[in-house]
């Protein structure tokens, strides 16, 4: 696997167990806890969680994609006036500083996350309906919620500099994600607040990592110059 593609799938993980379970965990724990109050097989258990989590990654793959095929733009432009790359490391510089901040140095990325009430009072009048695919455009909104860390892999996917790489680079960080939010209603809640934001944290120096490898992509070129 491409060393960005699996840098986006590792901070998924440790950002969905860190991060996602304490944002939209109480969310997915709610509908969970409302439809399990019966016995009911299996399928029709997991089916509100898998089509929340499709439509999320739908929603990232959508950003990604659009963010990758902008950076292409960009890049073209660049090459034009002689300046290649520049798409990977204006991203790189960014998301070291985004990691830093999710590391919990030189502030936090709060000022984003705070913004997030539209969203969430759109997923109520969502939730609102009966249908059982109602979670399928639920998923759909909660992408869109203002997170630093998907906003960050929105940045990297700029970074890739094309249309299907920034969509792979978006849905893999989505993916990653996936097993917090349906192992939470099970076993999550009972993770410590502080592991959790260890956790988080601990995604942020990926992030940093991500950052430093779009960097060095963006000015191998002007290596041996």
């Amino acid at each position: 696997m491409e060393t960005g593609f699996l840098l986006a799938l590792t901070t998924g993980v440790l950002g969905g167990f860190g991060h996602c379970i304490g944002m939209c965990g109480p969310l997915v724990a709610s509908y969970a806890l409302a439809r399990d109050a019966e016995p009911r097989p299996i399928f029709i258990r997991l089916a509100p969680h898998l089509l929340y989590n499709l439509g999320r990654m739908t929603t990232y793959g959508l950003i990604g994609a659009i963010m990758g095929l902008s950076g292409s733009f960009v890049n073209v432009a660049g090459r034009l006036t002689g300046v290649q790359n520049v798409v990977a490391v204006a991203a790189g510089v960014m998301m070291v500083f985004m990691g830093l901040s999710i590391a919990g140095v030189g502030g936090t990325t709060a000022w984003i996350e705070k913004h997030n009430l539209p969203v969430l009072r759109a997923a109520q009048q969502v939730l609102a309906s009966s249908s059982m695919l109602r979670y399928y455009p639920l998923g759909l909104l909660l992408g869109l919620l203002p997170c630093g860390l998907s906003y960050t892999v929105f940045i990297a996917s700029a970074g890739t500099g094309g249309l299907v790489s920034g969509m792979l680079t978006a849905l893999l960080f989505g993916l990653g994600t996936v097993p917090a939010l349906l192992a939470f209603g099970a076993v999550m809640s009972s993770l410590r607040a502080a592991l959790r934001n260890t956790i988080y944290r601990t995604s942020g120096a990926i992030v940093m990592i991500m950052g430093i490898y779009f960097l060095f992509r963006g000015l191998k070129p002007y290596a041996n110059l």
